[in-house]
């Protein structure tokens, strides 16, 4: 057997994409263990140089017998194609999403690269559910984690046309930011909620109901990293969350300041993944990518980006346990008490020259535009509320300061992200995870300490 597993591109994402992630996951495995002959792989291998080696996070594409590796942009933003073992095919046209070999005759084409499975020079493949399928020498040791297929799942063949697929783009740990546009990196002097805390960052994931958390939230209960973040802040230093979401490149998005590995960006839309080009906040088009809102893992952990202290070097890509008190920085009311006791697991993406110490101001749609004003005008997006502390904050000044606020805070911002977001589920999930796990609380005061990056977030990374 070759060296490659036997798979077609197509456009259509199979619904059930776990099941891609396992199938594929088991024929590396099988396609690797069963060849001790270098000599039966890929037509134009170079045999000097292992399979699936590369020197930075890079997307894997399969197509018939035959894998493609499309790398990052280069110091010219060409971005080159190689087969598995880094000989050279063409270029992708990220314009068109074609492959085009070195005569310019299109090999593949409407290739999706957040529809690709990504390798890691660390020599894993990161799976479509963020697992990680681990590479030692050329043989696929073990799957992170597998979900198990169901039964009636179990007819779906491997070789038969699909799309490998992963919302993540290639990149990873990185370190703090500033380029070109660096005045109009996101995080500014963004005031959080219901006070004079500053903030400059946000995300989030959740339900488009007060009462319901969404879909990807529930899906994701069953993570199996949850449970060894919760409590991991508890004893570390203190601190308290504010919350943005300016749709500005996130700092950590120029590959100078984050040591090569930039966190993805997308178009004006925030919905399509693209490399080079100017931030928005600057004149340009590119964006900070909806698919960062934060993750739901379970009742007591979830996930998101965040901005850090701008003199905290080195922050890009490392992440911090977040354990809230159940008070808060500026008011301590039932909103602060029903969060006590959860843990939300950030990544640092950007920074903020207006964010103290140990404050974390968490991307969250609908959390303030900050200075920022015009970031989000080409999203479709409706008011985004008070211009530090966004929806939160308008409802706090709408509900008052006394009665049942643990209710009506979530009910009032519940449905301004119904309303804001209506043309935009993706952020109206962002947004009402805010409402939902976050228990409406503004500026909740923790507990942190620094620990090792969840599969969620690297994988949105």
């Amino acid at each position: 057997m070759g060296g490659l597993i036997v798979l077609h591109y197509e456009e259509k994402i199979m619904k059930h994409m776990f099941i891609k992630s396992m199938a594929i996951a088991a024929t590396l495995m099988l396609a690797w263990n069963c060849t001790d002959d270098s000599s039966t792989s890929s037509p134009n291998a170079d045999n000097n140089v292992p399979e699936l080696t590369v020197t930075a996070n890079t997307w894997l594409l399969l197509s018939g017998q035959t894998g493609y590796l499309i790398h990052q942009p280069n110091e010219t933003g060409a971005q080159v194609v190689t087969d598995t073992r880094s000989n050279p095919v063409g270029i992708y046209d990220a314009s068109t999403g074609n492959i085009l070999d070195t005569e310019g005759n299109i090999i593949l084409m409407d290739v999706k690269l957040n529809d690709l499975l990504i390798v890691t020079p660390q020599r894993t493949i990161i799976g479509l559910d963020g697992s990680e399928t681990r590479i030692d020498d050329g043989v696929v040791v073990k799957p992170a984690d597998p979900p198990k297929i169901p039964e009636d799942a179990m007819s779906s063949s491997v070789a038969a046309t699909t799309t490998v697929s992963s919302s993540s783009a290639p990149a990873s740990s990185a370190t703090i930011a500033s380029s070109a546009d660096t005045a109009a990196v996101s995080s500014s002097s963004a005031k959080s909620s219901s006070s004079s805390a500053k903030s400059s960052s946000s995300s989030a994931k959740s339900s488009s109901s007060s009462k319901e958390e969404s879909s990807s939230s529930k899906g994701s209960s069953n993570d199996p990293e949850a449970s060894k973040y919760e409590n991991a802040g508890k004893g570390g230093q203190q601190g308290f969350a504010t919350r943005y979401w300016d749709c500005c490149m996130p700092s950590c998005a120029w590959p100078e300041n984050s040591g090569g590995n930039p966190t993805k960006t997308c178009d004006a839309k925030g919905k399509n993944f693209v490399q080079g080009g100017q931030n928005i906040c600057a004149g340009g088009q590119n964006t900070t990518c909806t698919s960062q809102i934060p993750i739901i893992a379970s009742d007591k952990v979830a996930y998101a980006f965040a901005a850090t202290h701008a003199n905290s070097g080195g922050k890009c890509g490392k992440c911090f346990a977040l354990t809230f008190t159940g008070s808060g920085k500026y008011e301590s009311k039932a909103n602060h008490q029903a969060l006590a006791g959860k843990t939300l697991v950030v990544m640092a993406s950007n920074i903020g020259g207006d964010v103290e110490g140990n404050q974390f101001d968490i991307m969250i749609p609908g959390g303030g535009l900050g200075m920022f004003k015009n970031g989000c005008n080409q999203m479709g997006w409706g008011n985004q509320g008070n211009e530090y502390g966004g929806l939160l904050s308008d409802c706090e000044n709408e509900v008052g300061y006394d009665g049942d606020l643990l209710n009506k805070r979530k009910e009032c911002l519940s449905r301004k992200c119904n309303e804001v977001f209506k043309n935009d589920e993706q952020a109206k999930e962002g947004c009402m995870f805010l409402a939902t796990w976050m228990e409406a609380a503004g500026n909740p005061n923790f507990e942190s300490k620094e620990v090792e990056c969840p599969q969620a977030l690297k994988a949105k990374w």
